[in-house]
């Protein structure tokens, strides 16, 4: 019998406007109510990618001025009138933040920890909170042994001489990912030694998923159910699942941002159990929508595996057995709120039919051939 995985592993191998701006600190003088205060001002260490722009929108909507600071080569095309630096992490190029002042600083796009502390280094006095989007990656393989992982979880390590081995951001993938976590965990540590005591806050996501997500990890499930036909469901329906929402996240990430915090985050879902078959069910479209010859067919973990069929990148989300389970109290005491499954399928299916072709090629996600051999196969098992 195979070997069951926990999630973390295949994490590390894979490697709302108005609301926001409530939530956001009083923009207008404490002494008075007619004379505004200057903005406050948001340093963002990338930006223009997936979980980047969500927080952009939040800190605009409340009336933040912001810097983008990135290589200026992902979707260009995103904030036209905001301040731009261009500079390379991976060269140690943080030129163009020679000038400014910023009240924070969130840093989405930090994989090597020495990029960290050369970030912090070129803006050091200037900057009064720096945020770390790390995820929970960081805990070691066997943290959840003994129940579900808090923020005071065990973190994974990498050895002490590898790390002059890490010096790019595409050196992440070396060892099939394998320190990809323990290298986020420094990261965190980086920014915690550079910047004064409390003025750190980091913001462990889980898989994020929702429009715009390009790894395939969730958009597969939308995408597959709403095609029709039989669609293979994996393993125990009850078993738990844990995904965030883009929109959420970045309306949580700023909003603790902006509040100066100084805490450590499990930015997971959810606010109540969601399993695999919430999962699978929140995909199936309503109404007219539905496709007639729609059909689920939940198999068993070991059929599957015995199959062939890879846990988490094949079927994501499925880990045989249920993998570790990250507590999220924290974050949804500081104001972390979940919209509705539905509401994330739908807006994800949208987005891939407005910008993708029908020859897109899937990141993850079963094939329709090996899916179909499957079924054959499970279906005649009793014959």
């Amino acid at each position: 019998m195979s070997q069951i995985t926990t999630r973390r592993t295949f994490l590390s191998h894979a490697g709302a406007g108005a609301a926001a701006a409530s939530l956001a600190p009083d923009l207008f003088a404490a002494g008075s109510q007619e004379e505004a205060a200057p903005k406050r001002r948001l340093l963002m260490l990338g930006g223009t990618a997936f979980l980047g722009p969500q927080i952009v929108e939040q800190a605009l909507a409340a009336g933040w001025d912001v810097t983008l600071f990135n290589r200026g080569k992902t979707r260009t095309d995103l904030f036209p009138d905001l301040d731009k630096r261009v500079g390379d992490r991976n060269t140690g190029d943080y030129a163009s933040l020679a000038e400014g002042e910023w009240d924070l600083a969130i840093d989405t796009s930090c994989y090597i920890p020495g990029h960290v502390t050369a970030a912090i280094e070129s803006i050091k006095g200037r900057v009064k909170h720096y945020v770390v989007v790390s995820t929970i990656s960081v805990y070691a393989d066997d943290a959840g042994e003994e129940g579900p992982v808090g923020e005071d979880g065990k973190i994974g390590q990498i050895p002490e001489e590898l790390l002059p081995d890490f010096k790019v951001i595409r050196d992440i993938g070396k060892e099939g990912g394998k320190y990809y976590g323990a290298l986020k965990a420094l990261c965190e540590k980086a920014a915690q030694d550079a910047m004064p005591e409390g003025a750190v806050t980091v913001v462990r996501p889980g898989l994020i998923v929702g429009p715009g997500d390009t790894s395939d990890r969730y958009t597969y499930w939308p995408v597959r159910v709403a095609k029709g036909g039989e669609v293979i469901a994996p393993g125990d329906p009850e078993v738990g699942v844990q995904y965030v929402d883009v929109r959420d996240l970045g309306v949580f990430t700023f909003d603790v941002a902006a509040r100066g915090t100084g805490k450590v985050y499990n930015a997971v879902g959810f606010d109540k159990k969601v399993t695999m078959k919430d999962l699978v069910e929140s995909c199936i479209p309503e109404g007219h929508g539905k496709p007639e010859d729609l059909k689920i067919t939940w198999i068993e973990d070991q059929f599957l595996i015995d199959q062939g069929v890879g846990q988490w990148m094949e079927l994501p989300l499925w880990i045989a057995g249920g993998g570790n389970h990250y507590l999220n109290e924290a974050a949804i005491k500081d104001g972390h709120t979940f919209r509705d499954l539905k509401e994330t399928a739908v807006a994800t299916v949208r987005w891939h039919n407005e910008n993708r072709d029908e020859d897109h090629r899937w990141r993850a996600g079963l094939a329709a051939e090996k899916e179909a051999k499957v079924l054959a196969a499970w279906h005649a098992r009793d014959k």
